[in-house]
């Protein structure tokens, strides 16, 4: 099996409209929620999310572009050329189909869709939607205006698993790669959700913090009075590079990917096994495919979105697997980003892979009192970040439908 590196990173959400910023400010513990101005939000019970300031979309796009598509996909480019200008690579000097781009979407265009059938209520149902209607709406959009943006041919489409889409993306191209299916993947995910329709249904589902006079306080994993998720947007990218492509052309290499892998909980709709099962076995397989054993593993960027469910069972699949270990330190960053659904599993891969680059380990910001239920024994990084050693990180990304996905990077 070709060996995976990490040669481009690129992201744009709440913390950080490139990487260097959302790298500064999760390491200086800085929350990005506040009360929600996409919309009128004041009749939901939840009002506040976690969204993206200051885009500039004609930074990367071009006016068509940017009016043939949904901000799912502006983010989804925009990350991406972020990380392909930081991987040098000169893709014109390269066979176009030895590139490839698998990006991961949870919700895809609903911005588009509630758009478009609001015109057309308005509209006393006079069927006049906009041509560019299901262009915009569908989520394999994304990486298909990556690869035209930028020629490039080779495997492309798009994973969709909830909250664990971009981990599965990334996982995908990691085995296309090392089964010699092509030498570059633009990989990653993009997410749009900060509409009515979106915080509308997580609202209705109680899904979601309703700690609307404290927003930057309202995701707080771990915490025992926390009351669900805060939502976020945004995307993220990383260039995957078969490692000899990468040496040859003298590319600056963050990491290598050593491990990934999902596995299902096969339990419930939406709420993830209570003892962890599926999620300790995916990180455990990992662990197995990357040939790392238990005491070498540095830190693990947890999923947990600070629900009062998921959080626990999360840290009941920790101690299953890392249960003794005394040099593991773990921490949640949806506590600064928010909850970016399809894209979180990115973002957190990002900053696991800075994590190694800058021997700092982000913290879980806003735990006051920290659940009495946790296991004993896990060490969880509060409120500051802390300097470490980190030869080693791993990041989980689970979703609704039972899905647990798990990466992990190594120091080259």
């Amino acid at each position: 099996m070709k060996r995976v590196v990490v040669t481009g990173l690129g992201t744009i959400n709440p913390l950080g409209n490139d990487v260097n910023s959302f790298w500064n400010n999760a390491i200086h513990s800085k929350s990005s929620a506040g009360l929600i101005t996409r919309f009128d939000a004041s009749k939901f019970r939840t009002q506040i999310a976690c969204e993206v300031h200051g885009f500039e979309p004609k930074k990367y796009l071009e006016h068509n572009e940017i009016k043939r598509s949904d901000l799912f996909t502006q983010y989804a480019i925009y990350s991406a050329s972020e990380a392909m200008i930081d991987s040098g690579l000169e893709v014109d000097k390269m066979d176009p189909f030895d590139i490839g781009v698998i990006w991961g979407v949870g919700q895809g265009g609903m911005e588009t869709f509630e758009t478009e059938v609001e015109n057309y209520v308005k509209g006393d149902y006079n069927p006049r939607f906009n041509p560019f209607f299901v262009p915009k709406l569908i989520v394999n959009m994304a990486s298909g205006m990556i690869s035209m943006k930028y020629g490039l041919q080779g495997i492309n489409y798009t994973t969709v698993s909830a909250c664990a889409s971009s981990n599965t993306a990334i996982m995908d191209a990691y085995n296309y790669i090392r089964l010699g299916k092509a030498k570059v993947f633009i990989t990653g995910g993009s997410e749009a959700p900060i509409t009515a329709a979106s915080i509308g249904g997580f609202s209705a589902m109680k899904a979601m913090s309703a700690r609307n006079d404290n927003p930057a306080a309202a995701s707080r994993p771990f915490d025992r009075d926390r009351d669900g998720f805060v939502m976020g947007e945004g995307a993220g990218a990383i260039v995957l590079e078969e490692y000899e492509h990468a040496v040859k052309r003298g590319a600056k290499i963050y990491a290598e990917l050593a491990g990934a892998s999902m596995t299902a909980d096969a339990y419930h709709m939406t709420s993830p096994h209570p003892e962890g099962v599926g999620a300790a076995r995916s990180m455990l397989s990992t662990l197995q495919e990357a040939n790392i054993t238990m005491e070498q593993l540095d830190y693990l960027n947890l999923h947990a979105t600070s629900t009062p469910v998921g959080d626990i069972a999360e840290l009941n699949a920790v101690n299953k697997v890392f249960k003794g270990s005394k040099n593991l330190v773990v921490s949640s960053t949806k506590s600064m980003t928010g909850h970016l659904l399809g894209a979180a599993g990115v973002i957190e891969a990002i900053l696991s892979i800075k994590s190694i680059n800058n021997n700092i380990v982000p913290p879980t910001i806003n735990v006051e009192n920290l659940d009495p239920n946790i296991p004993e024994g896990i060490h969880i990084i509060v409120n500051e970040a802390i300097e470490k050693t980190v030869n080693v990180s791993m990041s989980n990304a689970f979703g609704f439908g039972g899905h647990n996905s798990t990466v992990l990077f190594k120091r080259i």
